[in-house]
């Protein structure tokens, strides 16, 4: 049972940071930089960007965990 739910912290954490990492990326060629100064439009859309990656991400590394356990 340790194994699984080491399997799935981790599966949850590399989809949450693959997904950030993608927001932020997708982010920075659409010209929104999350670390600029203040919360200016600019910011604010690279923040959400990251947030809603992370969140997807997350949601698909769930989902393939979860039809994985299926097929075991």
């Amino acid at each position: 049972m340790d194994k699984s739910l080491l399997a799935e912290g981790l599966s949850d954490a590399v989809g949450f940071v693959g997904g950030a990492l993608l927001g932020f990326w997708i982010g920075r060629l659409l010209g929104l930089d999350i670390f600029a100064a203040g919360y200016g439009t600019a910011s604010m859309g690279g923040i959400l960007l990251v947030g809603l990656g992370g969140g997807g991400g997350l949601q698909l590394a769930r989902r393939w965990q979860k039809r994985r356990t299926k097929k075991d």
